[in-house]
């Protein structure tokens, strides 16, 4: 039985063998030069007078495409473990009238099944593992100078880093056996699988993964860290104030939510930017004329102003420290739903399928 199930499999396994060979070589031809620019850069701007900050956003922004674009791969793999290898193991064989040959023999349903769940499933996770692996090793020096929003916790890269990929595999390929074994035809079978298991990949990081543990709740004074543009327009209307989903001291953090609050703790909207109108009202460090932004001269006296007048950033968010504590959650969650399929899928071909 594991060779027969080998001989239907191995078509399939070549294909995912060769997706992981090309991943892999471009990988490791490109990742040492972008490992070795990211020393180089880290190297130069901690020397005196150097600013890492800038370094981190130009080489982020040079190489953000490439980012993107292995990050996505890395989303997209253990998707097609379901789509390819799920949703038809059993499809096949029920269009084709295989398996009733196969049950006549000396084999059962349950062997049968437990077989090509074994032998498919271990290898639906082994190539999801190797595919997060190569990603993750590549994508080191990105994820460590990432913009906020594309940081390891955030939604579009956490999914394909570390050992989720393996969790979303498994599930992913028992998801296509389930609705393969229920609806009996292979192309159906796979648009069903693929509509679910993308429903879960976006549902999931917006409703449950937030809630894995509570958030935490902090205000920050302002600095050049969590500020994008603070600043009066030229021609003296309302000041102009833009957040960055960045915590000061928490690099890498996922950020719920995060805006601006008075000094009584009231939310404010950009509307309310107005009412910041005793720095408009000096001839201090943040009298108009003036567009400040991080870096530009006078901007570190005018938020020292704003925070002396008590405006804080109040943010909602994860701690970069708790990454790993999401990815076992998150994997024994996919993990507990697999094994829920599993049994479903034994329970379903004793009792229901003929």
């Amino acid at each position: 039985m594991i060779w027969l199930t080998w001989r239907q499999f191995r078509g399939a396994a070549a294909m995912m063998g060769a997706i992981l060979l090309v991943l892999a070589a471009v990988l490791a031809i490109t990742g040492p030069g972008l490992a070795a620019e990211y020393s180089a850069g880290v190297a130069s701007c901690t020397g005196e007078g150097g600013d890492c900050a800038r370094f981190f956003d130009r080489f982020f922004e040079d190489n953000q495409a490439s980012f993107l674009l292995v990050t996505v791969v890395g989303l997209v793999l253990p998707a097609l473990t379901g789509l390819f290898w799920g949703a038809p193991l059993i499809t096949r064989e029920l269009e084709a009238g295989t398996h009733l040959l196969v049950w006549n023999q000396s084999i059962t349903r349950a062997r049968w099944l437990a077989v090509k769940l074994a032998v498919i499933g271990l290898a639906a996770v082994a190539a999801a593992g190797l595919g997060s692996l190569v990603v993750t090793w590549w994508s080191g020096p990105l994820d460590s100078s990432a913009a906020p929003g594309f940081a390891l916790m955030d939604p579009l890269v956490f999914g394909a880093r570390g050992i989720v990929p393996m969790g979303y595999a498994a599930f992913a390929f028992m998801l296509g056996v389930t609705v393969g074994m229920l609806l009996r035809r292979t192309l159906t079978a796979m648009a069903v699988t693929l509509a679910v298991f993308a429903a879960l990949q976006i549902l999931v990081p917006l409703l449950a993964r937030p809630h894995l543990q509570a958030p935490v709740t902090s205000a920050f004074q302002l600095s050049q860290e969590n500020i994008d543009v603070f600043g009066l327009p030229r021609d003296g209307s309302s000041p102009r104030v833009a957040l960055e989903n960045a915590i000061p001291g928490h690099t890498g953090a996922w950020v719920l939510s995060s805006e601006l609050v008075d000094p009584s703790g009231r939310p404010m909207s950009s509307d309310d930017a107005g009412t910041i109108v005793p720095i408009s009202a000096t001839s201090g460090p943040c009298a108009p004329p003036s567009v400040a932004a991080p870096g530009e001269g006078g901007m570190g006296a005018c938020l020292a102003e704003v925070n002396r007048l008590g405006y804080r950033q109040q943010a909602i968010y994860h701690p970069f420290t708790r990454f790993w504590t999401f990815q076992a959650i998150e994997t024994g969650a996919y993990a507990l739903l697999t094994l829920g399929l599993t049994g479903f899928c034994f329970w379903w071909i004793r009792r229901r399928l003929s």
